[in-house]
């Protein structure tokens, strides 16, 4: 530890050494007892596991090896899996000690657990030699199911009843869990170490190939001239090769942008690739449309994964083609749920509400034309929802950033959805007042609707158009083919 280089922390403005570090370590470790804050002292080691990683992720960087490369990123995903799971280990034990967790601590030991088997699975694609070593890490371990359920107790957060030896065997469990990590992490180390002294051999060898090279070089001087005209004819096409790199390069940067482009809106994604962060943002009036396919459970449960994701893949394809004709943003999918919204990121005045209604009357009208690929005589139904209102939108997350919205504007359009009826769009009174402005649209109503969380709200039915449809639109943008 004494070599170990300056440590940047976030929480310092200057940086410390390695003396100061086991200074502050050990009386850290003097100080703690039993009225100690827990939060202080997961921070502290929080901390430090950051600062550690940062140095680590500065000397991936500045390796020249691809082998080395994979198993440094591996170790330390490795490093940060095993830190996420200590963390959410101890709210777990937490949880069973107390019977419940506070908001806070549940939104925590959820995020880490799912950033814990992320960094672990992502480890084990770069380094797939580690998989056979310890494969009682994944679910098909009796071990690893027994401690999954616990953990499932944990995001339910149901309240029971606090029990120590409950908390105690779940420490014990998490603790094996851990180990067996750690027994992977030491093997990786390993790993790291041999790829090194390869390197290090090869190094050697090519130094003594390149002295062998110049001593012939100089004996045989007569032809250093032709060597010499040689080499200006490979450099010449070592330049036409770096053109060609380059060109592939950039049409790999422009693949990597139109990938993001389609992650996040493109405004959003510009600003984010800019600044590094987008503050989020409050937008006075937006429409939200939601839609999710009836009876999608009983299709699931007659239908091999396979066939599941391979219908889910075909309707939304569908419907992301239809939608690229409108002003509207996909939000996400989840399962078999769709959401889309109008007005932001960037806004469009009071159009909003008439795109989503084209837009919904579209998609509705494309449904009644789907067919299961492996049940042909079952047509799909979708029931849909829309609502207008105010939301807040921004950037959540680092590793995976999503575009979300939040505000009872969402929950409204959920429960327009989810109170609806088959191959019907349910609308709110302030969509149909939006749209009445128009005169494009007919719109019939349907009465009071009890909508959990909202009370009774005087809802309609989003019939049709009074008119023609639009005119056909050209997609707001093309996004580049991945070959």
């Amino acid at each position: 530890m004494g070599d170990l280089p300056l440590l940047t922390f976030k929480s310092r403005s200057t940086p410390i050494d390695g003396e100061t570090f086991l200074t502050e370590l050990a009386d850290l470790r003097a100080s703690v007892n039993a009225g100690t804050s827990m939060t202080e002292a997961v921070e502290w080691y929080t901390n430090t596991n950051a600062a550690l990683l940062s140095h680590l992720t500065k000397e991936i960087k500045d390796t020249d090896s691809s082998t080395i490369w994979r198993y440094l990123v591996g170790f330390k995903n490795l490093l940060r899996s095993i830190e996420c799971k200590g963390i959410a280990s101890v709210l777990g034990i937490n949880y069973f000690a107390r019977g419940y967790l506070q908001p806070r601590a549940h939104e925590r030991y959820i995020t880490h657990m799912v950033l814990s088997r992320d960094l672990l699975d992502n480890t084990l694609n770069l380094v797939p030699s580690l998989i056979p070593l310890h494969m009682d890490i994944k679910e098909d371990s009796p071990e690893y199911q027994v401690l999954e359920k616990k953990n499932q107790q944990i995001v339910d957060n149901r309240h029971q009843d606090g029990s120590v030896s409950d908390a105690i065997e779940y420490f014990d469990q998490t603790a094996t869990l851990l180990d067996k990590l750690r027994a992977v992490q030491k093997q990786l180390r390993e790993y790291i170490r041999e790829g090194v002294n390869e390197s290090l051999r090869e190094a050697r060898r090519s130094e003594a190939v390149c002295a062998g090279i110049l001593i012939l070089v100089c004996v045989v001087s007569p032809i250093i001239i032709a060597l010499v005209r040689n080499a200006v004819n490979t450099i010449q096409v070592y330049s036409r090769n770096l053109a060609e790199k380059a060109r592939e390069l950039e049409y790999e940067k422009e693949l990597s942008d139109s990938l993001l482009y389609q992650m996040l809106p493109p405004s959003v994604a510009k600003q984010l690739k800019q600044t590094q962060q987008v503050p989020a943002e409050f937008f006075a009036s937006v429409t939200v449309y939601f839609s999710d396919i009836v009876g999608f459970t009983a299709i699931a449960a007659v239908s091999t994964p396979y066939q599941v994701i391979s219908f889910l893949n075909s309707v939304y394809k569908l419907f992301d083609e239809r939608i690229e004709c409108y002003d509207v943003y996909k939000i996400e999918t989840i399962g078999d749920s769709y959401m889309v919204a109008s007005g932001l990121p960037v806004r469009n005045g009071n159009k909003h509400a008439t795109e989503i209604a084209h837009m919904a009357l579209e998609l509705l009208e494309a449904t009644s034309t789907c067919r299961l690929p492996h049940r042909p005589d079952q047509t799909l139904c979708m029931r849909s929802g829309i609502h207008t209102g105010p939301c807040v939108a921004g950037i959540v997350g680092s590793k995976m950033p999503r575009y979300c919205l939040f505000g009872d504007t969402i929950n409204t359009a959920s429960r327009m959805e989810s109170t609806g009826e088959p191959m019907k769009i349910q609308i709110s009174e302030d969509v149909k007042r939006a749209l009445d402005r128009t005169g494009l649209f007919i719109t019939t109503p349907r009465g009071v609707v009890d909508v959990k969380g909202k009370g009774e709200m005087t809802t309609y039915w989003l019939e049709g158009r009074s008119g023609a449809p639009p005119a056909p639109r050209s997609p707001r943008y093309a996004p580049a083919r991945l070959h």
